[in-house]
């Protein structure tokens, strides 16, 4: 039996973004396939990302905010980036990695009242949710 593929999901932070989108793939493919997120940099993790993702019934109070680095013996299949600074500044991965990418908006940089805040991160989650079902239909079912 092979192992399943290993997926990196790849921001600057590694607190929003990336863990929105690690919490939907993992929840998707459950152990057909192996999740990290990972950021440029480690801002921790944001408790309003926690928050949305709890209002779709999937909890990912226990992530952690990792650097990309701590992952460079992982042979992963997919390294996807989820925003263009962590596209152009991503670091050098196997060539058998696939790369994807796709920029969302920060919702961390969103302003206003709480409640507007929370409407941003309720868009860009939902954002998230369509991108993670759209690659499990497509890239991660051809490969």
């Amino acid at each position: 039996m092979t192992n399943p593929p290993n997926i990196l999901v790849l921001c600057t932070g590694n607190s929003c973004r990336s863990q929105l989108l690690h919490g939907y793939l993992t929840q998707l493919l459950g152990p057909r396939a192996g999740v990290y997120s990972a950021g440029i940099e480690t801002h921790g993790l944001n408790p309003r990302a926690v928050r949305v993702m709890a209002e779709d019934g999937i909890d990912i109070s226990h992530h952690t905010s990792n650097h990309v680095d701590e992952y460079a013996a992982v042979p992963f299949a997919f390294v996807i980036t989820v925003c263009d600074h962590a596209n152009e500044v991503c670091p050098v991965f196997p060539s058998s990695a696939q790369k994807l990418h796709h920029n969302f908006p920060d919702p961390a940089k969103a302003t206003g009242t709480e409640e507007e805040i929370m409407a941003q991160f309720r868009a860009v989650r939902d954002q998230v949710k369509a991108y993670a079902e759209a690659f499990v239909r497509g890239p991660f079912a051809a490969a």
